[in-house]
């Protein structure tokens, strides 16, 4: 799982933002790439995120993005989480 560290909030709260693709279930991404198209999939997986505090991350740099405010012990079990829910929705 890549991640990318942000500046924290304003109060104080670490923030890191994943791409989409590595929150789709690995056993699964053929089959969504087959089903789904990429703004499709990028709804799905927001959605899903959404559920567990995720939001739409969008800049220039670094696009497809959905962040998180967790510590990064926390991140691995959003991850899984997230892919849980994106997996059941097909």
């Amino acid at each position: 799982m890549d991640y990318f560290r942000l500046k924290s909030d304003i109060n104080g709260n670490p923030r890191h933002v994943i791409h989409f693709t590595d929150l789709e279930p690995p056993e699964q991404q053929d089959t969504l790439r087959r089903r789904f198209t990429l703004p499709e999939r990028y709804a799905r997986t927001i959605k899903a995120a959404n559920k567990l505090g995720g939001r739409k991350y969008s800049t220039r740099a670094y696009g497809g993005g959905i962040v998180f405010q967790a510590y990064e012990c926390e991140l691995p079990r959003l991850v899984e989480l997230v892919r849980a829910l994106v997996g059941a929705k097909q």
